[in-house]
């Protein structure tokens, strides 16, 4: 099975993190994977997306033009990429800074408040692995417990107070109830 990824979003939410860190889960876990970042102009504030393709089979090209799921944490990457989506795909949207909805009928879509959540439990800058709970969870690519495990045991010892606030991130999005 191959799954193609799009992370969008601006400079600073965290995309190129979260894009790694499915890529090196892939690898951890035995999958065939690429990732393929892009910037714009600027990192913190500019646009900022990156292709990921984890597959048990060989990857012909890391590039992902038409995504099985696109995880979108602003407006501009919410409308770039949501037409993109193939049919049967997946949406995450950070309903906190996307106020629109698909008008798809042929996609899944996940509107959470990751921003919002993250701001509320003291975790700001942490929307984006909020988000990967989501995700871990409504696709089942990882067993959430391998993931955290491989996400904590990267954090470097000289960054260990964001042990507990990715793993505390990480259990607010894979907690979520999702419809």
């Amino acid at each position: 099975m191959t799954t193609r990824y799009i992370f969008a979003g601006s400079g600073g939410q965290g995309i190129q993190f979260s894009g790694k860190q499915m890529a090196k889960t892939g690898m951890h876990v035995g999958k065939n994977v690429t990732f393929l970042p892009s910037y714009g102009p600027e990192m913190r504030g500019g646009t900022s997306n990156c292709t990921v393709v984890i597959s048990d089979e060989e990857i012909g090209s890391p590039s992902v033009s038409s995504p099985d799921v696109l995880v979108a944490m602003n407006l501009p990457s919410f409308d770039k990429f949501e037409p993109k989506i193939a049919q049967g795909g997946i949406l995450f949207c950070d309903s906190t800074l996307v106020d629109k909805k698909s008008e798809r009928d042929d996609i899944k879509a996940y509107y959470v408040p990751a921003t919002g959540l993250a701001n509320e439990n003291g975790l700001l800058g942490f929307a984006n692995v909020i988000l990967l709970g989501v995700i871990v969870k409504v696709t089942g690519i990882f067993d959430c417990a391998d993931f955290e495990d491989y996400l904590l045991s990267n954090i470097p010892a000289t960054k260990t107070a964001l042990i507990e606030k990715n793993k505390k991130a990480l259990e607010i999005g894979y907690g979520l109830e999702i419809e």
